[in-house]
């Protein structure tokens, strides 16, 4: 089978020309603007709305709406902090004991107990502000699921260490 057609089209003179051809043929769908002379004289002129004093009112309260710092969030964020400390306590006794870390965000931290507890620490800080942030843009369902969520992790993740001493 002969493949000089092909060679043909590759060639950069032939390719430089099909590429041409090609914006040539754009040209008339490119030129498909409104010209303004065929407006009616009234829709180029814009005119500016009416002045008018801004009224503040103040928004009733929506049913799920509640204080950040309210009970049901100290509660969580307190449970939450408490298990990240356990969840400190058993990674640091395992990694002491020879064991290995699983989680690979955490591993970077092991080498050390201090980079254990900032990492719990900043896990724990990470969790109120995305808690906030959920909270500040009335997600306020999610908001208490990021606490819920991070609280069963880390009681898996003290459970299993417990369990693989």
């Amino acid at each position: 089978m002969s493949m000089r057609w092909l060679n043909s089209i590759l060639k950069p003179q032939t390719a430089l020309l099909y590429l041409y051809a090609v914006l040539g043929l754009c040209r008339p769908g490119m030129a498909q603007q409104v010209s303004f002379a065929l407006l009616p004289p009234h829709a180029t002129a814009i005119e500016p709305a009416p002045m008018t004093p801004v009224q503040t009112t103040t928004l009733p309260e929506a049913p799920g709406d509640h204080r950040f710092w309210d009970r049901g969030n100290s509660l969580l964020f307190a449970t939450s902090a408490a298990f990240s400390a356990a969840d400190f306590v058993v990674t640091r006794d395992n990694l002491r004991a020879g064991g290995q870390e699983l989680n690979p965000v955490v591993s970077v931290f092991g080498h050390s107990s201090a980079g254990l507890a900032l990492n719990f620490a900043g896990e724990t800080a990470g969790v109120v502000a995305v808690s906030y942030f959920l909270h500040k843009t009335g997600h306020h369902k999610m908001e208490r699921a990021v606490s819920l969520v991070n609280i069963g992790a880390s009681a898996a993740a003290v459970s299993f260490g417990m369990a693989h001493r």
